[in-house]
């Protein structure tokens, strides 16, 4: 009887004549390596600094996605992407830094590639996207391709993968999905793939290093070409957006007729432009009114691909050109776009001068004062996106957002069957309501130039902005009393000293001095800037209730700085920039650049042992500056306890080793350790030692990502309490876990875990032990294979018992702790009330759930349950978990405790980060868990809350 359903023969039958296709076609040639390092190209050098200085993060992911309908062969995309990695060098790369100087080194060819599988519905899977293009890489370890198949159905998936921005460009994008379509075609039984030896991407960063020396001409080039333009000026926003969201993106997109993109072109023909030319004339234009400057410069992104031995590369082989035009005159749109024309060609005949070295030749001059570099505004068009196309699948592509501005405003003509005008632009960078009237105003000015391109500038929609009003109040304490976050503000200008500014906080989770200083570069030319912002509990003031200058601290202005601290920071500036500073002399003045913050920030830190990075040299900028940063680090430390070297190994019977101490869970552990009288050894970095150390407290220096040290402290210790996590890096946590679990030998392993490693489960109650239900984020995979690892290794070779401790929301009264007002649900809830935003749930019964909350545990019990596990190892998991709270109530009790009016609203729609809706049990750890009194969740949050500590 005929079937459609296949037998166990044919099924046999078909995998055994892939296995003979495959066998039968000839071998991959052998990797070609270059041994050695290899240094970075410019470009590359430029995102490893970005990385190098933490202002990476995802606008420098690369997620390409593509939608497949039809049947899929997961093992022969898994082949074909593992030979893709092996014949580009690039894309198994690792970045690594020697006396500060970085380079590059090949890695060799993975054995396979992995496919992380995930079955899910079609519907979401956008987060699910997002969240994976949102994990970081890790440069120094290598940043090889990772690859994510959502499984919507058998016939249908959606196939992520996510590059490095430092490995991968535009049109290595191109090469990608060709040779993988073509590799993917052979490996399912068609042909082989005839694909010639590719070039490889270190032999391009060698010929342009050897090159380097013929660079001058061009630098002297733009040099001329750049004098006198500053930074342009935007509009910021009133209200900036919280913690976390300095690099966020907004984007507004205006649909455009079918018939505009072509009249452009037309356009472009007959003033012997390209579209792209027009396109950047409109930008320039919309830029013009919307700022009512004339003298503009807008980044482009040139190539170096030129010529036959460039074809095929993969790599990042872009340079950001900065045009410069002047708007002048009210010239008609075509006049605008004749300069633009001109102006982009001579462009072009230096497309070959890095950028980076542009703003080295320009120094000072070519950023704003908060250290921003020139280029803010990007224009580019946009066409049909690459998709992934295999045979036998129809592919869709799939757009994922990363969230990320790359500069602060970016104009794009999405040249497509839905053609559209789109501005981009940083969220810190511009205010909200101004970009939504700029992205109204540039699709309009684009339809207007296509309808009439004689125009002139000042008939284009959009409106020359109305020069500020000022008011009586030195404009940097105004600026400040503008700030949602500051309660009070003074600003002072001694007589022969530098001006001063104080600020008030309105309470916990307010900015930072660096935080307001960079905010006032950021908006005053350099002479209105204050050399420091001071953070004062309270204004001292007369009787009468104004400020009293008198008893303001740092008056009058101090003479030039003086001890071991203030000679490192001078002799650093000196070493690396060539000239002994001034006190006062700016960072950037004196020839400084990023590389040359990391640098300085690296010498100093391990000179001084006090932490410090090169984001904050490039912040303080002066000697003087950085010099008060170092002593203020340099005080909290002097009033911590002393620290005390890590004695030899075993010399204290019973020593209990604490990573993460300097985290808001690893204290409060600390501090039960220390109530029972157990001796520790806490896992620090040297500048962060004073933080943990303490009567019965030695310290041994290390970190995660310090593997041989991991494994010394731990055969140092009678008993492990790992309570470390980076949260954002799980290849890191997970590395880790395995050279501690390798170097235990004795006693009992606790390790703090996370209620993230049960995932999403089918119901409602979730029992210690459950198995995980899919989706897992990264996060909560990394806390599952942790636990893997170490309760495989429990009981063996002599050692203890172990116990995976899973804590939900950790709510406590710790600085660190405090960040949970910051991020996650909690800090959604909490910066909604603190603003007087509405805050929105999800009403009980959305999606057919009943409860919407969250578990949340008191740090002191986390603390008592993870230590009373030293004595009693539930060898296997165990939930620490204090209670539970519904959004609503959170709500209320956040409204309440702030005095916010904010309204509390229900909706048929749940935001990502309160999609929570489990209960977990908590019964093996029951006894440590009983809440103490102060420890509900009304009072640790009310502690949480209030004045935080300076």
């Amino acid at each position: 009887m005929p079937t459609d359903t296949p037998t166990a023969a044919t099924l046999q039958e078909e995998l055994l004549r892939r296995a003979r296709s495959r066998a039968a076609r000839p071998a991959p040639a052998p990797e070609a390596v270059h041994h050695g390092p290899a240094p970075l190209s410019h470009a590359q050098r430029r995102m490893w600094l970005m990385d190098r200085l933490g202002q990476g993060g995802a606008s420098y992911s690369v997620p390409f996605a593509t939608r497949l309908r039809g049947p899929l062969d997961l093992d022969a995309l898994a082949s074909a992407l593992t030979t893709l990695v092996r014949r580009h060098e690039i894309l198994r790369t690792r970045y690594g830094h020697q006396d500060g100087e970085p380079y590059q080194e090949v890695l060799p060819a993975p054995e396979a590639m992995t496919l992380r599988v995930v079955e899910t519905a079609a519907d979401g899977t956008g987060a699910r996207l997002a969240e994976e293009a949102h994990r970081p890489f890790d440069l120094a370890a290598g940043p090889v391709p990772r690859a994510l198949v959502l499984r919507h159905g058998p016939q249908d998936h959606t196939v992520l993968l996510t590059f490095h921005h430092i490995a991968l460009d535009g049109a290595s994008l191109e090469t990608v999905a060709g040779e993988l379509a073509g590799l993917y075609a052979a490996a399912t039984g068609g042909p082989a793939a005839e694909l010639p030896a590719p070039p490889q991407y270190t032999d391009f960063a060698r010929r342009e290093q050897a090159a380097a020396d013929r660079l001058e001409q061009g630098l002297r080039h733009w040099e001329a070409r750049l004098d006198g333009i500053s930074p342009l000026r935007l509009p910021r926003p009133a209200q900036p957006p919280a913690d976390g969201g300095a690099r966020s993106a907004g984007t507004h997109t205006a649909p455009l007729d079918p018939r505009v993109p072509a009249a452009l072109r037309e356009l472009g023909r007959e003033h012997r432009a390209t579209l792209f030319t027009v396109a950047l004339a409109a930008g320039f234009a919309a830029l013009h009114r919307f700022t009512g400057q004339e003298d503009l410069v807008i980044g482009v992104a040139g190539s170096h691909r030129q010529g036959a031995e460039m074809r095929g590369l993969v790599g990042l082989c872009v340079n950001t050109l900065p045009v410069r035009v002047n708007t002048g005159g009210d010239p008609s749109f075509t006049s605008l776009v004749e300069r633009v024309r001109e102006a982009l060609l001579d462009a072009q005949q230096s497309r070959e001068v890095p950028f980076d070295l542009i703003l080295e030749r320009l120094g000072a001059a070519a950023r704003d004062t908060d250290g921003t570099a020139l280029i803010r505004v990007s224009a580019d068009v946009l066409g049909v996106p690459t998709t992934l196309r295999l045979p036998g699948t129809v592919s869709e592509y799939v757009e994922v957002g990363a969230d990320e501005a790359k500069f602060d405003l970016s104009f794009a003509l999405v040249d497509t069957d839905a053609p559209a005008g789109l501005v981009q632009y940083g969220r810190a960078a511009l205010d909200e309501e101004a970009a939504a009237a700029l992205g109204t105003h540039y699709g309009a000015l684009l339809t207007a130039v296509a309808d009439d391109p004689n125009l002139r500038l000042s008939q284009l929609p959009g409106a020359i902005p109305a020069p500020r009003d000022e008011t009586d109040a030195h404009p940097a304490e105004a600026l400040l009393r503008a700030h949602p976050g500051v309660a009070e503000a003074a600003v002072l200008a001694p007589a022969g000293g530098p001006l001063l500014a104080y600020a008030v906080l309105r309470g916990i989770g307010g900015p930072a001095p660096a935080e307001l200083r960079s905010r006032l570069r950021a908006a005053l030319a350099p002479e209105l800037v204050p050399a420091t912002v001071m953070l004062l509990d309270a204004l001292p003031r007369t009787a009468d209730g104004a400020p009293d200058p008198a008893r303001l601290p740092g008056l009058p202005s101090a003479p030039a700085p003086e001890g071991a601290r203030a000679e490192a920071v001078t002799e650093g500036f000196t070493v690396l920039l060539g000239r002994q500073p001034g006190p006062d002399d700016d960072f950037f003045l004196l020839g400084g650049h990023s590389l040359v913050a990391v640098q300085l920030a690296e010498r100093l830190r391990q000179a001084l042992k006090l932490p410090l990075t090169g984001l904050d040299i490039m912040q303080a900028r002066t000697p003087r500056a950085v010099t008060t940063l170092l002593d203020a680090r340099a005080a909290e430390r002097a009033a911590a306890p002393t620290v005390t070297a890590a004695r030899p190994r075993r010399s204290r019977e019973g020593t209990v080793l604490v990573t993460g101490g300097t985290g808001g869970v690893g204290a409060f552990v600390l501090r039960e350790l220390a109530a029972q009288g157990r001796p520790v050894l806490a896992l620090a970095r040297p500048e962060s030692a004073h933080l943990v150390a303490g009567d019965g407290v030695d310290v041994i220096e290390g970190d995660l990502t310090d593997v041989d040290g991991l494994r010394k402290a731990v055969e140092s210790a009678d008993a492990v309490i790992h309570a470390a996590c980076t949260f954002t890096r799980p290849e890191v946590d997970v590395t880790a876990m395995a050279a501690m679990v390798g170097a235990w030998s004795r006693g009992p392993f606790v390790f703090v875990s996370s209620v993230d490693a049960y995932g999403h489960p089918a119901g409602e109650w979730v029992a210690e032990e459950s198995a995980p239900g899919q989706p897992l984020s990264p996060y909560g995979q990394a806390k599952l294979d942790c636990e893997a690892l170490l309760l495989r290794a429990a009981g063996s070779q002599g050692r203890g018992g172990a116990s995976a401790v899973r804590s939900p929301l950790v709510w406590g009264p710790h600085p660190r702790l405090r960040d949970q007002l910051r991020w996650g649900a909690t800090g959604l809830l909490y910066q909604a009330a603190r603003e007087g935003r509405p805050l929105v749930l999800p009403r009980p019964g959305t999606g057919g759930h009943a409860w919407y909350g969250a578990a949340w545990v008191h740090a002191a019990a986390l603390a008592r349950s993870v230590v009373s596990c030293l004595n009693a190892p539930v060898h296997g998991v165990a939930n620490a978990v204090s209670g539970h709270v519904t959004w609503q109530d959170l709500a209320a009790t956040l409204t309440g405790l702030l005095g916010s009016d904010s309204e509390i609203v229900e909706a048929d729609e749940v935001h990502p980060d309160l999609d929570h809706r489990w209960h977990y049990h908590a019964d093996r750890l029951s006894p440590s868990l009983r809440l103490q009194p102060g420890e509900d969740w009304h009072s640790v949050l009310a502690e949480m809350a209030g004045p935080s500590e300076r």
